[in-house]
């Protein structure tokens, strides 16, 4: 008789709304400063180079809105930009917006990108062991790379600005009497020889916990990889990796 009432009260907590789901309305609103390690390339041709770029920390930022009607997806909105500069010696010609870089050519390089996260997500699950969201993103990608000859001044610039939809997926596992969570979350598409993956997992330590106001610590790794082929006459190859920390408030 024992066994099969441990195993209705196990069943209980993985699948009942109740213990974490919002009755109403929950509102998410998160920032993260992310120490990020930029590697790889651009040009108006597919023949890149690696070009060095400097670490840098940025912010990243999203709010969240869930709701308790099951029809309806719940949204979130992520805004990070994706931003470094370096100095690189060129090891073969390079191209930008018609202006030509000779092999050899000391030059400054500079990415400034900005992603935003447009998410439509359904919860599987959502209790206090374990929450599964799946979804759609449409990821808007815009800014502008750019290159400058150190020697001679000449340079150029390249915009590009598109939506590109992604599969979205996050999962929760709570750890029962430690205050903490494990999460991982991402959002990926590839098609013809675009690739973009942006993904995420670490850590969470309720700093409060109550029924006013969530306030969880956070801390984990995060890899963003985008791969344009042709977007915008643009042609990228370049991965921003790092951890990070930041604080998530949910009312």
């Amino acid at each position: 008789m024992i066994k099969p009432v441990l195993a209705l009260s196990i069943a209980g907590l993985l699948f009942s709304p109740a213990i974490k789901a919002d009755t109403l309305l929950g509102l998410y609103i998160g920032a993260d400063a992310w120490r990020t390690s930029t590697e790889g390339g651009f040009a108006n041709t597919d023949k890149l180079q690696t070009l060095n770029f400097d670490d840098k920390t940025q912010a990243s930022y999203y709010i969240a809105l869930e709701h308790p009607i099951p029809v309806l997806p719940n949204a979130r909105i992520q805004h990070t930009p994706l931003t470094a500069n370096g100095s690189t010696g060129l090891s073969s010609n390079l191209s930008l917006n018609n202006t030509t870089f000779l092999q050899g050519t000391d030059i400054k390089n500079q990415v400034d990108l900005t992603s935003t996260d447009y998410i439509l997500y359904y919860e599987l699950f959502d209790n206090s062991l374990i929450s599964l969201d799946l979804g759609v993103n449409a990821k808007y990608i815009k800014g502008d790379v750019y290159i400058k000859d150190t020697i001679t001044g000449v340079a150029a610039g390249e915009s590009v600005s598109k939506i590109l939809p992604t599969a979205y997926a996050a999962a929760t596992i709570g750890l029962p009497l430690t205050g903490l969570e494990l999460f991982a979350n991402g959002s990926y598409m590839t098609y013809d020889d675009n690739t973009i993956y942006d993904v995420q997992a670490g850590i969470a330590y309720a700093l409060v916990d109550n029924i006013a106001i969530d306030v969880r610590l956070r801390a984990g790794y995060r890899a963003v990889n985008i791969k344009l082929d042709n977007v915008d006459s643009l042609y990228t190859d370049i991965d921003f990796n790092g951890a990070f920390v930041g604080l998530e408030l949910h009312f």
